[in-house]
């Protein structure tokens, strides 16, 4: 199938699961996940209607912006460190994965350079992985109230990046409990602190993390096909 195909397949089960949630399906975008993909596949897909992609790598990211024509909304997905920060500075939207202090205030530098606010998600390591960027939930109320005081950053919501298990029905508690997370900090009225984003669900469970609330659904390998 042609990316515009699975692009309107993807959109066809974004409406699917909202429907079983019984969720308005314009709650839910689609984060074109386009790392390590050319810039010629993402002007395919945003021909095809899609304009909203998400990056992992700051510098490959920095060379895509320069290269594409279509204008789209960049996001930023990966673990990023404090020295590439200024290659996303003034270009993308919402960066999804702020899991410390340290990264929160590079981007507060980077971006007060340019007197711009940018929007963040807090990422959190639900499942307690070596291998995966994200802070601890036990100091997520500390990290909102810390990264909130930074003036050029706007805390819209939470990412995470569950377990990859086979079976997503395993997964739904890691989405459930990123929900609860949000629905607990909001309750607590965090100054400058608004958690209406989920940023959660790739290729394989994106429809569980939409029948769980999930807003920001990062999809991939069923768009552009298998990693290169």
């Amino acid at each position: 199938m042609s990316i515009r195909d699975n692009l309107a397949d993807i959109q066809s089960r974004i409406q699917q699961a909202c429907q079983r949630a019984g969720r308005d399906p314009k709650e839910v975008r689609l984060v074109a996940v386009s790392k390590t993909k050319p810039a010629a596949m993402i002007e395919e897909a945003a021909t095809a209607g899609q304009h909203l992609f998400g990056e992992s790598y700051a510098q490959e990211f920095s060379a895509k912006f320069d290269h594409l024509e279509t204008p789209v909304e960049w996001h930023f997905i990966g673990g990023l460190q404090t020295n590439k920060v200024k290659y996303l500075r003034g270009k993308v939207e919402l960066i999804h994965s702020v899991d410390r202090l340290s990264l929160a205030e590079e981007i507060e530098r980077q971006w007060a350079k340019i007197d711009q606010v940018v929007n963040v998600l807090i990422q959190l390591n639900l499942g307690a992985e070596d291998s995966k960027s994200g802070a601890d939930e036990a100091e997520l109320e500390e990290l909102l109230r810390q990264v909130a005081a930074l003036p050029h950053l706007r805390i819209r919501g939470l990412m995470a990046l569950p377990p990859y298990l086979a079976d997503p029905e395993e997964v739904r508690p890691f989405f459930r409990r990123l929900r609860q997370l949000a629905e607990t900090m909001n309750s607590r009225h965090i100054p400058g602190v608004e958690l209406n984003e989920l940023s959660m669900g790739m290729s394989h469970d994106f429809e569980v993390a939409i029948e769980e609330g999930a807003t920001l659904v990062r999809v991939g390998s069923a768009i552009f096909g298998a990693r290169i």
